[in-house]
């Protein structure tokens, strides 16, 4: 309770500094007030005071008649002697005060170096939490400068000697500073590619230990005696020579720190080391292959989030890598997941990944086929997958091709079901991989010819033009694949023109054109999934006119009551049918139009007069009913304006 005079006003001061930060002296004075009582016993008054000092420190040396009279104070010295606060809170808040002088503008000193590498091993996971991301900010305003390595003569650059203490902090006994640390590496782009390197191995390499000279190695032999005195036993074995001269310039706690971030206990940390691999293969093709392994192993882990988080990782890195059969076995095995997520994600991998031989081809093609028959609604998920890794890998499909046709040089084999899906994933894959080998269609049957005509038409997006030798081209080039789709577009325009033609119809005539017509936007929808939206919107909107067609034909509030109750269950049914359809038209698509909306609108409140025609019919009592045309009348003056 004694501290709350002096909180609140520093709370209060602080408030008032960051509305008036552009009025320097006001800034001056209540950083004044707060160097103050840096020296208070209380940390609540110090952690208070670094914060106001952060906030409101003076980025540059004041200039100007109003602040000739004022002294500058180097806020960073000021907040520095604070690093070592006796209490650890106190210390995470200056560090806290530096990172937000960093987040103003303020370029930090290098000078500070030292003393935040000294809270990397505070005994508080807040003071390492906070001085591993200010250590990182000075690894990145200085990354080419050279520091010593303690107890020794040897010199490093910053940026290196930062990644070797955050690989450091990936052992660390706190999870959130393991998280934090992971997190890190992978924005440190300018580190040595040993250094890099190092984090994938456990044992210390050669290149990160100081390798000593000739001279030294002469006078240590002149030392130490050319042969052995026999006094004692086995002083002239072999061994791997140890001694004060050799200095690692790395520490050996951080060496493999990529593996023991994918071995953690915690699913947040191997998470994190998986997308700091993930951006760090991107930037490196060497890096890249090294750490394709550690992302396939990740694969069977046993957190969904860890093993999508790795096939995106490996996704993202394909264009550096090629898959052994191997590898790719272990890729393939997530296909047995229960996830659909996971499924297609290794899906779009799959996509954009290269194989390495026929045999992986096959391989690949023998697991999504099981995988197709296991799920089949991932049915167009893997045919996009085998239209990619055929026009990927063309020489490797053609030595397939007479296995997967089932083709014989000498007798006629059975002419394939054209729905079977398998059969059409198949195909798919050899039609992308002949796009770019004329040498393929030769190996083609008279049914497969046949087979292509008919997935061209219905399936163009999946099926490329090929230039069919000996036969009249199909599709000649991309212009024709513009015209297909015009000429879709121009169906879906003359069905709606054909249905204003409505109302010269009967009611019986009419109810089948608007049957006929949605059918027809439908199956066009899944035959083009391009215009899967534009057909989709017209035959819900079609589906309403259909519904309020057949409800108000029957008349119902002209029928007597006993016929009447038999047929107002359908009747309503209809009209909250047609206004959840409404409700989809208006939030389901993107893009609509004010005069699509006002057609939706309408047709909505069409439904609701329907309602309340069917409720006057069978409520009892005027008020409810009164209620009833209050509320429906409020929704009429909404739409009128």
């Amino acid at each position: 309770m004694l501290l709350i005079p002096y909180i609140i006003p520093l709370d209060a001061l602080l408030v008032i500094g960051k509305q008036l930060q552009e009025n320097l002296p006001v800034s001056y004075r209540l950083v004044e007030i707060a160097c103050k009582h840096l020296t208070d016993t209380s940390h609540v008054v110090r952690n208070k005071c670094l914060e106001l000092v952060g906030c409101l420190g003076l980025l540059e040396k004041p200039v100007g008649k109003e602040m000739e009279n004022l002294a500058a104070r180097d806020v960073q010295k000021i907040i520095t002697d604070y690093f070592t606060d006796q209490d650890p809170r106190v210390r995470t808040a200056a560090m806290k005060a530096m990172l937000q002088l960093h987040e103003r503008g303020m370029r930090l000193q290098q000078t500070i170096y030292c003393q935040v590498c000294q809270a990397l091993s505070d005994d508080y996971e807040q003071v390492r939490s906070v001085a591993v991301q200010l250590v990182w900010v000075l690894s990145q305003l200085y990354p080419d400068s050279i520091v010593p390595i303690p107890s020794s003569n040897e010199e490093i650059r910053l940026v290196d000697d930062t990644f070797g203490k955050v690989c450091h902090l990936v052992n660390d006994g706190s999870w959130l500073v393991r998280v934090q640390a992971a997190k890190l590496l992978g924005s440190m782009n300018q580190v040595s590619v040993q250094f890099l390197e190092q984090t994938l191995d456990k044992k210390l390499m050669s290149d990160l230990k100081r390798k000593r000279s000739a001279h030294e190695r002469a006078k240590e032999l002149y030392t130490s005696g050319e042969f052995s005195s026999g006094r004692k036993w086995g002083d002239d074995a072999p061994k791997e020579p140890v001694n004060t001269y050799t200095v690692n310039l790395i520490n050996s706690g951080a060496c493999g720190a990529f593996v023991h971030g994918l071995e953690d206990e915690m699913y947040e940390v191997r998470l994190a080391a998986v997308e700091s691999l993930c951006t760090l293969g991107q930037a490196s093709a060497s890096f890249a292959e090294k750490c394709l392994d550690f992302l396939v192993d990740m694969f069977n882990d046993e957190i969904e989030e860890v093993r999508l988080g790795s096939i995106h990782a490996l996704r993202h890195i394909s264009s550096h890598i090629r898959l052994r059969e191997d590898q790719l076995d272990t890729v393939l095995a997530v296909l047995e997941d229960s996830s659909r997520d996971i499924r297609e994600a290794l899906h779009e991998l799959l996509c954009y990944t290269n194989v390495s031989t026929k045999d992986g081809i096959h391989l690949a093609l023998v697991e999504l086929l099981k995988n197709l028959a296991k799920y089949p609604t991932d049915r167009n998920s893997i045919w996009k997958c085998l239209k990619y890794l055929g026009s990927r890998h063309p020489t490797l499909v053609l030595p397939l091709v007479p296995e997967l046709l089932s083709t014989h040089p000498y007798f006629d084999t059975p002419e394939p079901d054209m729905d079977d899906p398998a059969y059409i994933a198949v195909l798919v894959l050899v039609f992308n991989a002949a796009k770019t080998c004329p040498t393929m269609s030769a190996l083609f049957s008279d049914h497969t010819f046949r087979h292509y005509a008919y997935l061209r038409d219905s399936l163009s997006h999946l099926v490329p033009p090929l230039q069919l030798p000996g036969r009249k081209t199909l599709v000649s080039d991309s212009s024709s694949l513009a015209l297909s789709e015009d000429s879709s577009r121009q169906f879906v325009q003359k069905s709606l023109d054909r249905v204003q033609s409505i109302q010269h119809l009967d009611a019986h005539g009419s109810q089948d054109l608007l049957k006929l017509t949605t059918r027809d936007l439908q199956r066009l929808g899944e035959l083009q999934p391009e215009l899967a939206g534009i057909a989709e919107f017209s035959a819900t909107y079609l589906q309403c006119q259909l519904l309020l067609m057949k409800s108000l034909q029957e008349k119902l509030w002209n029928v007597a009551a006993p016929l009447y109750l038999k047929q107002n269950a359908m009747a309503s049914a209809a009209a909250k049918q047609v206004l959840a359809y409404t409700y989809e038209l208006e939030f389901l698509y993107s893009g609509l139009e004010s005069r699509q909306l006002v057609i939706i609108h309408h047709v909505r409140l069409q439904a609701k007069a329907l309602q309340l025609i069917l409720s006057a019919c069978t409520t009892r009592g005027m008020e409810i009913l009164l209620n009833m045309c209050e509320k429906f009348l409020q929704e009429l003056e909404a739409f009128t304006r």
